[in-house]
């Protein structure tokens, strides 16, 4: 009897022991999943994002699909002009009415340069990311493109684009504009432009133009006398709403939607991403937002 009973609570001792230990491991379980960042839902149709020193991914939404870029495009401009060899950015540029014709007939976006004026290579850059001018985007093309005509010098510039593409080993993207302004095959992958961003941004002149809020451009007329142009503003809202941002360029279009490549850097980790046809430009930072906060949880 006494056996039983000490069987009994022995039994007894051990379910409780048993039990505890069960639910010590369910709780253990049950709070994993609590402290991981839950991966965001977003608007855009594709995104991805990476941690810029390792390349390791952070988050994938039809990464691979391609899509258009829009203004996003002109990163590659930028890159293009930034890698030429011996490159002065004190260069003056003398603004054709060519490319102010250009952003008329195409109701695009534009730095408003004034024909006849010249513009260093620096302001272009400015221009050009900032305002996602694409009467600085055909400035450039026609600056650092070969040939003997503009045509020709345009079809160059959008050559090298592709040249570096291959290079970086984006093997979802091309370009057929030097702007986003595309004839139907200008297309790239949140994956591919996220790689491109992040070689880009080890220039430090591009890091400088796309951080940069608000820019100046003091221009020479053509008298020689200096004109102050009105202040271009930058289209990425991300510089005064999310901190640590350090760039990188906003993109819309009809096909395209609305577009953003990303970057931040907090507590020494920079993450940089893209989103691809999302449906608002309040809708393509709250998915950066919500792609860089699960980035950074990582």
């Amino acid at each position: 009897m006494i056996t039983a009973i000490r069987n009994g609570r022995v039994r007894r001792a051990a379910a409780v022991v048993v039990t505890t230990g069960a639910l010590l491991t369910t709780g253990a379980l049950g709070m994993a999943p609590a402290q991981a960042a839950t991966k965001p839902t977003i608007a855009a149709k594709g995104g991805y994002a990476m941690n810029n020193a390792t390349g390791k991914s952070l988050y994938t939404k039809a990464a691979d699909t391609r899509r258009s870029t829009g203004s996003t495009t002109k990163i590659m401009t930028a890159k293009v002009v930034l890698a030429q060899s011996n490159l002065n950015l004190d260069a003056k540029v003398t603004i054709q009415k060519a490319y102010s014709d250009y952003v008329v007939a195409n109701n695009a976006s534009q730095a408003h340069l004034i024909v006849g004026d010249k513009v260093t290579v620096r302001q272009l850059l400015y221009g050009l990311m900032l305002p996602s001018g694409c009467d600085a985007a055909y400035a450039l093309a026609d600056k650092f493109g070969s040939g003997s005509t503009r045509a020709a010098r345009v079809k160059s510039f959008i050559g090298k684009m592709n040249t570096t593409a291959r290079n970086l080993g984006l093997t979802n993207t091309h370009f057929d504009s030097f702007d986003g302004i595309g004839n139907g095959s200008n297309y790239s992958t949140p994956r591919d432009l996220t790689k491109l961003a992040s070689s880009a941004l080890k220039n430090s002149t591009f890091r400088t133009v796309v951080k940069t809020k608000s820019y100046t451009a003091k221009t020479i007329t053509k008298t020689g006398s200096t004109r102050t142009m009105s202040p271009w503003t930058n289209t990425n809202g991300l510089l005064s709403s999310y901190s640590g941002t350090i760039g990188v360029k906003t993109g819309s279009g009809p096909e395209a939607k609305y577009c953003l490549v990303f970057a931040a850097t907090r507590n020494g980790k920079t993450v940089v991403g893209t989103v691809l046809a999302s449906t608002s430009i309040p809708a393509r930072e709250s998915d950066a937002k919500k792609i860089m906060n699960y980035g950074f949880a990582q």
